[in-house]
């Protein structure tokens, strides 16, 4: 764990609550300058996050990626274009490319068209795919909303799986603004139905182990589509791994003030995102579009919720806040705060060994989640 920012843990598990925060002191004075706050057992989860110091290898990889931006002002089609050649598996060094037991390449028919879907295989999975026991996590990237594709997120992804020993389904969804909500939810839930059914079966998932994940906005819909197919009543996901997510709107946030501009997300160009993603007449506090501004008592008798979160991330609050509101609402939550690092830090693996090490943390949750530990 060297070099990483500290990180706090909450568990629920049905009413009592198991918190774990693991310290290292130490490598935070000496590699961060950062300040560690130790959280007691009776403390809930807060409302709002806290940043310390960023991580020195994303503060450098920020510098030597000056034009990059998420939501800047500029055209969205040339923030596509320019994502793709800094994240894109195929334009990163070979070195730096995270060993995967084997890539499938597939699509299934859906409610809007082809859906294109990304399978990893991890080697650890192996024994369980045979025995069809495997676990399965359905990925939804970030971006806006309007930004992405699998091709960017594939490295964290590789080893996300490996780590895990669950098979990761990432999904090539429609992006806005040329399709709008309901479109992506609607070829969210038709993955999990294919997933759940025989497309998972076939490739020895077992229908009661497939999770829900995404980071951003791709964390918005699986927060997302988790409440619409406890409405519909439908085979609910086993968890849901909510990565940075846009649990609503960041109008009234420290972290949108802290965050506002320079740390990759721009703040104010999520608003321009959530125009892209949202249709005439719905209002944003709908509750598929803004999980986080929900009632506790709507927010109850979900999956259990992985939520991570970064200090230097105009969606901090958001996060942080829509965790408190999952376990007030008596839901399992586990929780991980990473007062050092930004957002996208799946991304940057090849650049960020604490970006790793974050993934693999997330690894470690996902594998609990599917298999019980």
């Amino acid at each position: 764990m060297k070099g990483r920012s500290l990180y706090t843990t909450i568990n629920l598990y049905e009413n009592n609550i198991l918190l774990f925060i693991v310290s290292h002191i130490h490598l935070l004075l000496v590699h961060h300058s950062s300040t560690a706050v130790i959280m007691t057992a009776q403390q809930e989860i807060p409302k709002t996050g806290t940043r310390t110091t960023l991580v020195p290898s994303i503060s450098t990889f920020l510098e030597d990626h000056p034009d990059l931006h998420l939501g800047g002002s500029g055209d969205f089609h040339a923030e596509r274009a320019h994502h793709l050649s800094t994240f894109g598996i195929h334009a990163l060094p070979k070195d730096k490319i995270h060993p995967i037991h084997s890539v499938e390449f597939t699509a299934i028919r859906g409610p809007h068209g082809t859906i294109p879907i990304r399978i990893f295989y991890p080697s650890t999975g192996e024994a369980k795919r045979k025995s069809k026991q495997a676990a399965a996590l359905i990925y939804f990237h970030g971006g806006g909303y309007t930004v992405g594709s699998v091709d960017e997120f594939e490295n964290g992804l590789r080893t996300l799986a490996e780590e895990s020993g669950v098979q990761i389904y990432a999904v090539d969804y429609r992006l806005a603004p040329e399709w709008r909500f309901p479109v992506q939810l609607d070829e969210y839930s038709a993955v999990i139905d294919w997933v759940q059914g025989t497309g998972g079966a076939s490739r020895g998932v077992h229908p009661d182990l497939v999770l829900g994940g995404g980071d951003s906005a791709g964390g918005n819909m699986t927060a997302a589509i988790t409440l619409r197919r406890i409405d519909e009543k439908k085979k609910p996901l086993r968890a849901q791994i909510l990565l940075y997510p846009e649990a609503r709107v960041p109008f009234d946030t420290p972290a949108a003030v802290e965050n506002n501009s320079g740390y990759y997300l721009e703040c104010n160009g999520i608003f321009s995102f959530a125009d892209h993603y949202c249709p005439r007449g719905t209002p944003p506090s709908h509750r598929y579009i803004s999980p986080g501004m929900q009632e506790l008592k709507k927010l109850e008798g979900q999956p259990p919720a992985g939520v991570y979160t970064s200090g230097f991330d105009p969606l901090r609050d958001v996060g942080v806040e829509y965790a408190s509101k999952l376990r007030e609402a008596r839901n399992e939550v586990t929780w991980r705060h990473y007062d050092g690092m930004t957002h996208g830090w799946l991304q940057m693996t090849a650049w960020s060994e604490e970006a790793g090490e974050c993934v693999r943390d997330v690894a470690r949750d996902v594998k609990k989640f599917a298999y019980g530990s």
